[in-house]
């Protein structure tokens, strides 16, 4: 099956390494990135929407139709945030994104991701793990032909990109001893994104996939 994609956050780390990886896929025919800003990537395949306010698509949803993918991979960090605005930024934002898409594309496959840690009871002492658990459920419950919830761990950047966050620069050289010593917890950007093609074409048998399902769908 042939893959039009959309990906979001493609100027945040996850987000350009899911792209790279989308690029490069042969059974990828076009891929739309939305963003606020230029990814300052080029690519025959690509096709760019700059757009602001994520909370507000009226703009640009009649373009948001005919795809059967989609890979969200726009998110914020919790550090400095009260609960109220980072639900607003990760919650709703998400949600509202979803809710655009899913009427315009009834057969698209959701892949949203989350992170390892993540709290499916909504219950739990860490803010950002009850967000980001209501998320996942209520993007669950919404009626895509298919949703599936990425929980990566620590991720290893694609050589070559472009949008790195600042603490891989003194720990990405971590990553080999990582790996060997906690492999539930350690994949690379480049398996996320082979896993979230994967499951577009073929699925995955449970909908929340954590470091180590990751790094299985992965392989070849």
């Amino acid at each position: 099956m042939k893959l039009r994609v959309i990906v979001t956050g493609t100027t945040g780390m996850v987000g350009e390494g899911v792209l790279l990886e989308c690029l490069q896929d042969p059974n990828v025919e076009q891929v739309l990135s939305i963003s606020r800003r230029p990814s300052g990537i080029s690519h025959p395949k690509l096709r760019e929407i700059i757009h602001a306010d994520f909370h507000n698509l009226t703009p640009i949803q009649e373009q948001l139709t005919g795809y059967n993918a989609c890979f969200f991979c726009l998110g914020v960090s919790a550090v400095g945030l009260q609960e109220p605005e980072y639900r607003r930024l990760t919650y709703d934002l998400t949600l509202h994104f979803a809710q655009t898409l899913l009427p315009r594309n009834p057969g698209l496959t959701f892949c949203y991701v989350s992170g390892a840690g993540t709290d499916s009871s909504e219950k739990g002492r860490q803010m950002w793990a009850r967000v980001k658990g209501k998320t996942e459920n209520d993007l669950l419950k919404l009626g895509f032909a298919h949703a599936y919830m990425f929980r990566p761990g620590f991720l290893k950047a694609t050589p070559g990109q472009r949008h790195v966050l600042s603490y891989y620069k003194y720990f990405g050289w971590l990553y080999p001893a990582l790996r060997r010593l906690a492999p539930k917890y350690v994949s690379t950007l480049a398996e996320l994104g082979r896993a979230m093609l994967h499951v577009a074409r073929h699925g995955a048998t449970k909908p929340v996939l954590e470091v180590p399902d990751i790094v299985a769908l992965a392989r070849p």
